[in-house]
């Protein structure tokens, strides 16, 4: 049998077809296990937490490049549009669980938020049915910056920070909800149609 190099394998080739967006999409979601393992294995561990830290921050910031590049070179595709927020999705409800786990984040508060996310991907698989890319609107986008802030800041898990902590969560909480009716009304065709 002859050995093929790894730029061979059918990922790979896939991943170097990319565009550079898309490949940071994929990155993001390729960081989140790193992210799950230091913060459920070790949640205990002062430098466990700040390397989850580090590694949301960083997953966080790819999500900020990759639409920043996409738009100002022209490079957005129909992966991106349908991965990029599966990626946020993915990276945030990854977090909030663990936070769950860890005692962080009322376990309602979560039901909600991944609810949401659910509703919203079946929404979306709908709608691709259909031929239809539903791009992220204006509140989707602001409920993903805050509760990635809100995630932020309750893995820094700072002392005195407990009313701040909470004022995050609770307007995370509201963003979802928001985003979700304003998801539903402008986009209702897809679900009457």
């Amino acid at each position: 049998m002859e050995k093929k190099s790894l730029n061979e394998l059918p990922v790979i080739k896939m991943f170097n077809g990319m565009n550079l967006p898309n490949k940071l999409t994929v990155i993001r979601v390729l960081m989140i296990p790193f992210y799950v393992f230091f913060a459920l294995v070790f949640p205990n561990q002062e430098w466990a937490k700040w390397i989850s830290f580090v590694i949301f921050v960083a997953a966080s910031l790819t999500d900020k490049a990759d639409g920043y590049i996409a738009r100002k070179y022209n490079l957005v595709t129909n992966f991106g549009k349908f991965m990029d927020p599966l990626a946020d999705k993915l990276l945030v409800c990854s977090a909030l669980i663990c936070f769950v786990a860890n005692g962080k984040i009322p376990a309602w508060v979560v039901i909600v938020i991944v609810a949401r996310e659910f509703i919203i991907s079946g929404f979306r698989l709908i709608a691709a049915e259909g031929g239809k890319v539903i791009a992220a609107g204006s509140w989707g986008k602001a409920k993903t910056v805050v509760q990635m802030v809100m995630v932020i800041v309750l893995i820094a898990d700072l002392p005195g920070f407990a009313v701040v902590n909470n004022i995050l969560i609770y307007a995370a909480l509201i963003l979802t909800v928001i985003s979700l009716a304003d998801y539903l009304i402008n986009n209702k065709e897809v679900l009457l149609g």
